[in-house]
């Protein structure tokens, strides 16, 4: 599997979905927005352009399997499996806020191969393949290097619909928020990893999120020199239910400091 020229084909099919979306985004329709769930939106972009990813993707591999958001008849496979997020930041898509991406990773049973992010409204590409680093439209990029958490700028996202542990997550965000440079929440889990890669975020950290959220990102993040594990420090966070994404550097004490209230 040549991993170099099937992450150049992903970038470019994620830069045609992309345009797809700032198009649509122009002359968009309030009313054909559903909830699939209480507050989780999608609206018929999402499925339009998770359609252009399977199409062109099936073309790439044609034995590959699918994980993805808004197709529940899709099938993975025991082998390659694409995982798609066609619009990850639904809901600012939906109120007009410019930060929404496309996310598409290529896994080999457990182990990430590919991952590649499209910011269309600031014309950001992140991406990366296993052992050939990580980039930002075309330049190579690293994580920070921020040694205490005290230093770090940190994102997370605030729950939306699992509320079981919302007095865990806000007494976690009232310490990091006094033992930090500030919390930064920008609604796509996808963007906050892809932000981490390149510098601009030292950590983040999310419970309840779905792989086609985290799967390109983590990638993308260890590629650029950082660490991704979940809460606890288990490598299960592609198919977990919490992820912490570091710098590495602080990424111990960030651990540390999650699981006391976690």
């Amino acid at each position: 599997m040549d991993l170099n020229r099937i992450c150049k084909e992903v970038e470019t099919i994620s830069k045609d979905v992309g345009a797809y979306l700032l198009e649509e985004r122009r002359n968009f329709d309030q009313n054909k927005v559903e909830e699939k769930s209480f507050n989780n939106l999608v609206s018929y972009v999402d499925k339009k352009a998770e359609k252009q990813f399977i199409k062109a993707l099936k073309e790439l591999i044609p034995d590959a399997g699918f994980i993805a958001e808004e197709s529940e008849d899709l099938k993975a496979s025991e082998e390659w499996n694409w995982i798609i997020d066609p619009l990850d930041g639904t809901t600012n898509y939906i109120f007009n806020l410019p930060f929404y991406c496309t996310s598409v990773a290529l896994i080999h049973k457990n182990d990430l191969q590919v991952g590649v992010i499209y910011d269309p409204t600031h014309s950001e590409l992140f991406s990366a393949y296993k052992g050939g680093g990580a980039f930002l439209n075309g330049k190579k990029i690293t994580v920070s290097n921020k040694t205490t958490v005290k230093a770090s700028l940190i994102a997370t996202g605030i729950p939306y619909d699992d509320f079981g542990r919302a007095e865990k997550f806000l007494a976690l965000l009232k310490h990091l928020m006094m033992d930090s440079k500030g919390i930064r929440r920008i609604g796509s889990a996808a963007m906050d990893l892809a932000y981490v890669a390149c510098g601009r975020f030292d950590s983040f950290y999310e419970y309840g999120l779905s792989p086609w959220d985290v799967a390109a990102g983590a990638l993308i993040v260890k590629e650029a020199g950082g660490k991704v594990s979940e809460f606890n420090g288990g490598d299960k966070y592609v198919f977990g239910d919490d992820i912490l994404a570091s710098n590495s550097l602080t990424h111990d004490k960030m651990e540390e400091i999650i699981t006391k209230y976690f």
